[in-house]
Parts: C-alpha cells; structure tokens; sequence
C-alpha cells in the first residue's frame, strides 16, 4: 500500500473486532500479511484462533491478556504486563516490516482501563509507517484517538441478545 490509514471501531455495540476480522480475511485474500495482537482477551476458544492457523503465514493472532476478567477498578498487575507486552511486540512487528496490516484488538479498552497509557497509544500511532495499515478496536476510544483517526466506526447498541440470557455461542460471538 503506498498509505496506510488508521482505523477505530469502537461504541457499545457488538462487532468492533468482527469488522476488524473481516477486514484481516479480505486483506490475505489479496496477499497481505496481517498482525492481530488481542489486548485483555488470553481465553484459547475464540474461533478466530483457528482460522488464523490455517491462514498462516499470512494472519497471526497474538494473545496480550490473560484467561480471566480484568476488573476496571483493580486490574491485576500481571493485566499490565501484558498488556505493555502486547504494545512492545506491535512495536517490533512493524519495526521488523512483519505486516502490511496490523489490528489492535481491545486497544482503545485497555487504554480506557489505564493498562496503557493514552500518551503511549499516542506515540505508537505517531510513529507508525506511512504504508502500514493500523486497525484499533475496543469501548471509549478517546478522543485523542478518534481525532488521529482516518476512519472511525461506533456500533450502537439498540438490541442484544444477551439482555435475554442467551450466552455467547461458538462461530458467532468464540
């Protein structure tokens, strides 16, 4: 890509990283190699997981949190960790040209739950490479964010499912 843009998908709604997963699937269909790092999301049954297997070397998903709910109030330290992890390893993906695509999935959460720093988001996404596409998806992306944005998608939530009891399902929500 001679410019890659940024992107944000955020809001209450559900499909923040669904649109981003789409837009990785299309993205190998053309050849380009993508970079998933999921902040806060360590549980292993996400059907994602396997589609990147079979799609590798093209889509790789890396896991930067734990398998367990991080409390906004209390995050563990090891929630911390993790995540400055995942954001060291987006660093050394691009600095080594390892994808055209990178997607930070729950970025804009981890942000809002003070795991990263806004002025450390900030940083990276200034110093991204002009060809590299930059997807960040999660709630409250702020509005430092936003306005860097090239794109920004909010999903509004008006009705959902769970509000009726019914529990995530595999190959729709895992």
């Amino acid at each position: 890509m001679e410019k890659g843009l940024i992107q944000v998908y955020t809001g209450n709604g559900k499909g923040k990283t669904t649109a981003a997963l789409g837009l990785a699937l299309r993205a190998v269909g053309h050849g380009k190699r993508v970079l998933i790092i999921q902040f806060m999301k360590g549980e292993t049954g996400y059907g994602e997981q396997s589609s990147a297997m079979k799609l590798s070397p093209l889509l790789t998903i890396i896991k930067a949190g734990r398998e367990a709910f991080v409390s906004r109030s209390n995050p563990d330290p090891i929630d911390f960790k993790l995540a400055q992890e995942g954001l060291s390893l987006a660093k050394r993906a691009i600095e080594a040209g390892e994808c055209e695509i990178l997607v930070l999935d729950e970025i804009n959460t981890a942000v809002d739950f003070g795991l990263i720093t806004l002025s450390d988001l900030l940083r990276f996404i200034d110093s991204k490479p002009e060809t590299l596409e930059l997807i960040l998806t999660g709630r409250n992306a702020k509005p430092e964010i936003i306005e860097k944005a090239d794109l920004v998608t909010e999903m509004v939530e008006r009705k959902h499912y769970y509000r009726r009891g019914i529990p995530a399902r595999k190959g729709i929500e895992l």
